[in-house]
Order: C-alpha cells, then sequence, then structure tokens
C-alpha cells in the first residue's frame, strides 16, 4: 500500500494542505513516526516535536497492547486486557515500568528544551499506522488537557474498528486507507524498517539548531 514511511508522510502532507497557513504543532508518536512528522511539519510550514506515550504490553506477548500510558500517569486500558493476563497487579506494575521508560526518554529526546506548548496551537499527531489504537488514545488525552484549538490525528492506515474509537479523542481523523484485512501495521508498507533511539535523537537534534 505504501513504499514506505516517507511516502506515507507525502501523501498525509496532501490531504493535510488546507492547514498550511495555520502553523500547525505536528507531533510524532515515536518512535516509527518521528521523521514522518518532520517531513510533513516541513510540508505544512508548522512545527515538528514528539508527543510522549507507550503502550502497556501483554504479559505473554510483549508486541501486543493492552493500553497505553502518557507522561502524565494516565493510562488507558483496553476492555479485553483481563482475558489475556492483565490483571490488577500486573497493569501496576506495567504501568510503573513505561513511566520509567517515558521518563528517560524525554530526558533523551529534548535535554535541552522543553516541549513545545500545544496551548491555541493546531496539534496534528502523527503515527505511522494504528493497530489497536491504545497509543494514539493516550496521546490524544493529554494533548486536549493543554488545550489545543483544534486536535488532530493522521495517520497512513488503521483498521475501521479501531478508527471508531479514536475519534472520540480527536476534533478530527485523517486516514488514507481501512483495510478491510488488518493483521498489523507493517504488512501496508513495503520497506519498514525498526527506529532506533539515535535516529530519533538525531531527528529532534536538527531541529532544535
Amino acid at each position: 500500500m505504501f513504499r514506505d514511511r516517507d511516502e506515507a508522510a507525502e501523501k498525509l502532507a496532501d490531504r493535510l494542505m488546507s492547514y498550511r497557513s495555520q502553523h500547525p504543532l505536528v507531533l510524532a508518536i515515536p518512535r516509527g513516526s518521528v521523521s514522518m512528522a518532520k517531513r510533513i511539519a516541513r510540508r505544512l510550514d508548522g512545527d515538528f516535536d514528539v508527543v510522549l506515550v507507550r503502550k502497556l504490553r501483554a504479559p505473554f506477548n510483549p508486541e501486543f497492547a493492552i493500553g497505553s500510558i502518557d507522561e502524565s500517569g494516565w493510562s488507558h486500558v483496553e476492555e479485553y486486557a483481563a482475558s489475556v493476563g492483565g490483571t490488577p497487579d500486573y497493569l501496576a506494575s506495567e504501568i510503573q515500568t513505561q513511566l520509567a521508560t517515558l521518563r528517560k526518554r524525554r530526558i533523551q529526546y529534548t535535554p535541552v528544551r522543553p516541549p513545545v506548548d500545544p496551548a491555541g496551537r493546531v496539534v496534528i499527531v502523527v503515527d505511522d499506522g494504528l493497530a489497536t489504537g491504545s497509543t494514539m488514545i493516550a496521546a490524544l488525552h493529554g494533548l486536549r488537557a493543554q488545550h489545543p484549538t483544534k486536535l488532530i490525528c493522521a495517520v497512513p492506515v488503521s483498521p475501521a474498528d479501531t478508527l471508531v474509537k479514536v475519534r472520540q479523542y480527536a476534533d478530527e481523523v485523517v486516514c488514507l486507507e481501512v483495510p478491510e484485512y488488518f493483521q498489523a501495521v507493517g504488512q501496508f508498507y513495503l520497506d519498514f524498517p525498526q527506529v532506533e533511539d539515535e535516529e530519533v535523537i538525531a531527528l529532534l537534534r536538527d531541529t532544535a539548531r
């Protein structure tokens, strides 16, 4: 469906061009979408930064999200969490683990400046695709409390039922493709490499100069 993240970002930017005159704040959910958000921000003549959230991992399948958490400690837990081992004790422990990771990443990613303030801004939150939508929900929830004038979720691909959940937290959802059969985000990219912290730090450092 997409050659790579760069192509997906260009297509998203095309769909978001109506916001170019509003100097939007384009926020990436690390790590995969950081280069995408930077490219979109450049196209829209906006600002670029990251919004830090973490998925809560299923106990027997760490790639499977049973919820998410933002930097404030607010957590979103999926209805099915208990059925896959997400007991209250497990969730309490996992929340603390992911909070510690968020604090570490904030120190790594923006050591010389605070996050860009979203108050009074058109804010576009970018990810390279949604699966359960948990991390996007945490990002949107945390940003809403900071009073943007408009909050937009922008993704290349998502299952339909996930979009229904996410729309409750955004003023607008832009999604390029809603495939009928969905297993994982990566199946819709020809090239979908893992993104490491060093690449994120380099992209943010280049922005700060």
